[in-house]
């Protein structure tokens, strides 16, 4: 496959950020889009809704757009949806779990509430966006699950005073593993993707850092190009990709991508620097 035209994807997380940037670039193709987020009425802080990214991706080029407002922590609503969906066209051809929720706190800080709310949407969600869309996925022909995480690696600097988070980050990255033998005979491939710097999203700019990390970020548009290229040029499974690996594969230079040319930025959480060299 060399485009997404008249494909059918189901992004969650999709009103802003990598969800956001991975909707439009489908769309850019003439893709049918699905975006699922939470964000009915306009936030505080949160910038965009479920709407306002439809209208983005719709100018964008897509051939359809589906806005859902859906908590995915609300199974029986994400179920209904994805029935839907896949009711609608006959199949689903790509699916993208890349709804999260951030918490970087030690074991004796964190809340019952944050702890289960990292978990039900990072893992829960995850696995079963994945059981609710594998028989539509098994009439596609492309086949194909993204989960947003890193490979894992057993490093105790990677828990540091945040094992809750990591916890729930790894559990979504061996759930790739175990996808991807479990739909092996299916043909759905199951890979990852992690972004090996900090990108210019609210979680930066809310949760590690604000404006001064920002200045040191790249733009999400780095991990939907890395994404389109799984998507459309590898046939692969069970594999664990940084979206710089990608972008340089595809003869692209990642320090397009920054938020603020010049700028040096920050390495992500489970990368080593070295490892992006």
């Amino acid at each position: 496959m060399t485009t997404l035209e008249g494909k059918v994807i189901v992004i969650t997380g999709a009103t802003r950020g990598v969800g956001k940037a991975i909707a439009i670039k489908a769309a850019e193709d003439g893709a049918h889009v699905v975006i699922i987020g939470k964000t009915d009425k306009p936030h505080p802080k949160l910038p965009g809704t479920v709407h306002s990214a439809a209208d983005e991706v719709k100018a964008a080029g897509a051939k359809s757009v589906f806005p859902i407002v859906c908590d995915v922590r609300d199974l029986d609503a994400l179920k209904k949806h994805i029935e839907q969906i896949g009711q609608h066209f006959g199949h689903i051809d790509i699916v993208v779990n890349n709804a999260s929720a951030l918490y970087l706190q030690s074991c004796t800080e964190v809340s019952e509430k944050a702890f289960d709310l990292m978990h039900q949407i990072i893992v829960r969600s995850s696995f079963f966006m994945s059981q609710y869309a594998y028989p539509f996925l098994k009439k596609s022909s492309v086949k194909q699950i993204l989960n947003i995480a890193p490979k894992v690696d057993m490093k105790a600097k990677w828990f540091g005073n945040h094992t809750a988070y990591t916890l729930c980050k790894f559990a979504s990255s061996m759930m790739v593993t175990g996808l991807a033998n479990e739909f092996k005979a299916d043909g759905i491939h199951v890979n990852a993707l992690w972004p090996a710097t900090l990108l210019n999203t609210a979680a930066v700019k809310f949760v590690l850092g604000g404006d001064q990390a920002l200045a040191h970020t790249r733009d999400p548009r780095i991990m939907a190009d890395a994404a389109y290229h799984i998507f459309t040029a590898l046939n692969v499974s069970g594999e664990y990709f940084l979206d710089v690996d990608l972008i340089k594969k595809m003869g692209k230079n990642p320090d397009d991508y920054a938020t603020v040319a010049g700028n040096k930025p920050f390495i992500d959480l489970y990368v080593e620097e070295a490892a992006i060299q």
